[in-house]
């Protein structure tokens, strides 16, 4: 995984989204940290939201929230770096107790962890006894304990029926609540929870696209509000995103996601034209070569959880993990 290879040869794969002149600026820590990766035997795990120079240049596994969780246990080095947020560095820890797991800023957080507590589960228990909660995987380790399951937006449908329920408490993001409950028969009791991100798409948006862009093609997160995921022609998580437009390669197309994500789409469909309505994610943004190269430098930040917290936390995921 962290075999030869150099700055200079890594352009070719990120020339179609990064100018070389801007490439000649993070040559020095891209070299540092490849460097660094094969020294300290560490990985590096980054969201489809990180920016291309991390996610094409110095990742080594890359993915949306499921797919880093699944190969975060097959991960054989001994430090995990996470570009990503908090709670995605804390499940890469609950996966890997016994592994190094460092994010390079603090904080790099995330609304929808923000928008919940385990005081806030205690009492959604208290107002829906025997219902069961599952828990969006965008939330912090201590809020996962005091779960049932988790879910990612790629599986939350799958989730949420596995339980043979005919209702279900489902948290922290309303409108992954609302998008899921159209196609499942399982009632659904949202929160009111929102990724700052997502929640700025509108369906007016989606309209003033087609007008401006005759003939494109429209993919919602489902984090993104029902009218607009209802006004888009397909709605997914990054990964099956990234899959449509792979499988069906649509001449033109805007993802209503976080921006990076349509420039690291990019870099494999020079065919595809991508139309950019850019919300950034403060947060993912966060993470930059420089820090990446900084935590493997000082072993910063390092990620701990308590361990009480780390069994029940992890039994959620895990039970998510094994559907």
């Amino acid at each position: 995984m962290n075999e030869q290879i150099s700055a200079a040869s890594l352009y070719d794969r990120v020339s179609r989204v990064i100018p070389k002149a801007e490439w000649m600026g993070f040559q020095d820590d891209v070299e540092a940290i490849l460097d660094l990766k094969r020294k300290r035997n560490a990985v590096i795990l980054a969201h489809n939201y990180q920016t291309p120079e991390i996610f094409h240049g110095v990742a080594d596994i890359v993915g949306d929230s499921l797919a880093l969780a699944r190969k975060a246990m097959e991960v054989e080095a001994d430090v995990i770096v996470l570009a990503g947020v908090h709670f995605m560095a804390e499940t890469a820890k609950l996966l890997n107790p016994g592994k190094t797991v460092l994010i390079p800023d603090m904080a790099a957080g995330c609304s929808l962890a923000d928008s919940i507590t385990p005081e806030d589960i205690a009492l959604l228990r208290k107002a829906y006894p025997g219902v069961p909660v599952v828990t969006y995987v965008n939330t912090s380790a201590a809020v996962k304990a005091a779960s049932d399951i988790c879910c990612t937006s790629g599986n939350a449908r799958q989730v949420v029926e596995s339980l043979g329920v005919p209702r279900v408490l489902m948290l922290p993001d309303e409108y992954l609540a609302k998008n899921v409950a159209r196609e499942t028969n399982v009632e659904l009791i949202a929160w009111r929870g929102h990724c700052e991100v997502h929640e700025l798409f509108t369906a007016d948006d989606i309209r003033e696209l087609r007008e401006s862009h005759p003939g494109i093609t429209v993919l919602a997160h489902p984090e993104c509000p029902p009218d607009v995921v209802e006004a888009a022609d397909f709605s997914g998580s990054t990964a099956v995103m990234s899959d449509y437009v792979s499988r069906e390669r649509p001449a033109r197309v805007v993802l209503l996601t976080e921006c990076s994500m349509s420039d690291n789409v990019a870099v494999h469909h020079p065919d595809v034209e991508f139309i950019r309505p850019c919300n950034l994610c403060p947060h993912m943004k966060r993470i930059t070569l420089g820090n990446i190269r900084t935590a493997l430098e000082e072993n910063r930040h390092e990620v701990t959880i308590d361990p009480t917290i780390a069994v029940a936390a992890r039994r959620a995921v895990e039970r998510m993990l094994a559907i």
